[in-house]
């Protein structure tokens, strides 16, 4: 299967399946010099990792990270790292009844009309377990970003599940970490609890939007044309599993905008231009321009649900499916942190690129009186 990689300077390969003895990634063009551990990354796994609360799979995954190669007595040496997370909890038997059918809403049935073949326990290639190797990839990335731009920070939270929206006048960041949904609302968190009690209890699964916002990333990250910087965010988050949608700003509300409310007026500070509004998601011309970077992605509800839905066999035999398993009632709770992921390896490599460029990590061109 082709396609396993992403990035130009940074780049990740990830590899494994859901059921199989091991998963992980090989990180390739990571400067040298960095330092770096396997705690450093588990840090941001352990955000990920199911079983942690009763709003998340059951599946107990410790998903402990060794770092194969690439790093020399706790620095990196600017050779392919290869992080590994072995798979201790399979029940492949889970999956015995589906191994001639088809799960409404799966890639069960994409995956053998292009291959003739496929993984079923688990989902194989295309369960969510792929994404515990972009969030270890992203540790990497994170690490060389804390040297290269100290202060940039990556912060991504839940805004919506199913219907329910979070309560902006209650934007609380310190809440995110207070509760299992990764919400900057501690209202909406209590609110939703209730409610997912019930989906799971129903058989049912929600979807979920999260939102990703990177401060202090410099201006000029980016290009104009195809490799712009929101088009590369926008495809990494959509390459998430589940991902069904992607906006950048005010994305698809801008639709209803005009254009004196949709453009950002501009003023100088004390530090050079600054902004009244980011309408933009601090993208212009697919160049940063040192706004808040925000993105937002919508992740379907978990197909993996216990209310039968009819589908057909390999035969082509109608049927009906009961997908049996630990699964996630909502996987936008678990998204997050691989949002976040996305989030710095895209930056990472745009910082890099910039770098190439032109020799500096952010903006040419200076704004202001000479000096």
């Amino acid at each position: 299967m082709s396609f396993n990689t992403f990035g130009h300077l940074f780049r990740v390969t990830t590899w494994g399946e859901s059921h199989g003895p091991a998963l992980g990634a090989t990180v390739d063009g990571c400067p040298p010099g960095v330092a770096l551990d396997a705690a450093m990354l588990q840090h941001w796994l352990d955000k990920r990792k199911p079983g942690q609360n009763r709003h998340t799979t059951q599946r107990r995954e410790p998903d402990a990270v060794e770092i194969l190669s690439g790093v020399y007595e706790g620095q990196t040496t600017g050779t392919p790292i290869q992080l590994m997370i072995r798979n201790v909890d399979q029940r492949s038997k889970d999956y015995g009844n589906i191994l001639d059918t088809f799960r409404p809403g799966h890639a069960d049935i994409t995956y053998f009309q292009k291959y003739g073949l496929r993984d079923p326990r688990g989902g194989g290639r295309s369960s969510a377990r792929e994404t515990a190797a972009r969030v270890a990839a992203g540790g990497v990335a994170r690490a060389v970003l804390d040297a290269l731009v100290p202060g940039l920070s990556i912060t991504g939270y839940m805004v919506q599940m199913g219907p329910h929206e979070i309560d902006r006048a209650r934007f609380d960041l310190a809440e995110i970490a207070r509760n299992p949904f990764w919400v900057p609302d501690a209202q909406a968190a209590q609110d939703w609890a209730q409610v997912l009690d019930q989906i799971r209890k129903d058989g049912n699964s929600v979807g979920a939007v999260v939102e990703v916002v990177a401060a202090g990333a410099p201006a000029g990250l980016g290009a104009p044309v195809y490799a712009k910087l929101d088009t590369e965010l926008a495809a990494a988050m959509m390459s998430i599993n589940a991902v069904k949608g992607v906006e950048i700003g005010a994305g698809m509300g801008a639709a209803a905008l005009t254009g004196v409310e949709n453009a950002d007026e501009i003023e100088m500070g004390a530090d050079g231009p600054r902004y009244r509004s980011n309408k933009a998601g601090g993208i212009l011309g697919g160049i940063s321009t040192g706004q808040d970077i925000v993105v937002r992605f919508a992740v379907k509800p978990t197909s993996s649900i216990h209310t039968p839905r009819a589908s057909v066999t390999r035969a082509g035999d109608a049927t009906d499916v009961v997908t049996k398993g630990r699964h996630d009632p909502c996987v936008g709770i678990r998204a997050v942190p691989v949002g976040e992921a996305m989030m710095a390896c895209v930056l990472l490599d745009h910082l890099l690129m910039q770098r190439a460029q032109t020799g500096q990590a952010g903006p040419v061109g200076r704004i202001g009186p000479a000096e």
